[in-house]
């Protein structure tokens, strides 16, 4: 399928797939996106600084859709800033080239120049392996479909960020989302850009507590669900 890096209302990249007219990020800003949804409403959500605790400070996310690294490279940035520990588990069927990646400015943008060998690494580093990235950051690149995890009660946090339900309809049923809901731990998180009501009858039918929150730019709403104890 075709793919082309294109850049979008805030300056940043993504890459538009023409056959589908669907981006990895909203055009209304890749970076925008990234840090309303996943950062704001997912890590600073999940994370308490007022709770000096090792379940606090030693966070495993999942995210599904890997894709161009960015929401794995904005986590990387602040888990240096908070002073946490992440381990990172990157999910993606079908991996973003080295040529596609060196014409992504997310390093630019982010006013993060001097770690662009970093987020190239974040890319280059082997898959189905650890590897530590930073003191407070490590990955694990996992080659799969989102249909094959499998874990039980492994991460705080589920960034969901797979391709919108109106060209990849599979990847947001039920089934789904109770592999979601079984591979959270207690109190975890799942944090989602889209808002569709199939999509929070689909996170309720398994058990999730489902919350309608203010969506990124161009979009009214988005959704964050939680596995309570």
């Amino acid at each position: 399928m075709k793919r082309e890096v294109v850049i979008t209302a805030d300056g940043s990249s993504t890459i538009h797939l023409p056959d589908w007219d669907e981006q990895y990020h909203s055009k209304h800003g890749a970076i925008q996106e990234a840090y309303h949804v996943f950062i704001k409403h997912g890590l600073y959500h999940f994370y308490n600084p007022e709770l000096i605790s090792e379940f606090h400070k030693n966070i495993s996310i999942l995210e599904i859709g890997l894709g161009t690294g960015l929401n794995a490279f904005i986590t990387l940035l602040e888990a240096e800033k908070l002073n946490v520990n992440i381990d990172y588990f990157g999910v993606e069927g079908y991996p973003v080239s080295m040529d596609e990646i060196d014409q992504l400015n997310y390093p630019t943008e982010l006013n993060v120049k001097n770690k662009d060998a970093l987020f190239k690494e974040l890319h280059k580093v082997s898959w189905e392996e650890k590897h530590i990235l930073s003191k407070n950051f490590s990955i694990e690149k996992q080659n799969r479909f989102f249909s094959e995890i499998k874990e039980k009660d492994k991460y705080g946090i589920i960034y969901f960020d797979a391709f919108g339900a109106r060209v990849q309809p599979e990847l947001w049923t039920e089934s789904i989302f109770l592999n979601m809901y079984d591979a959270l731990h207690e109190n975890g998180v799942l944090v989602t850009y889209s808002a569709k009501g199939s999509v929070r009858r689909a996170m309720e039918a398994v058990g999730f507590i489902v919350e309608r929150l203010p969506g990124p730019p161009g979009k009214r709403e988005m959704l964050r669900a939680c596995k309570e104890a």
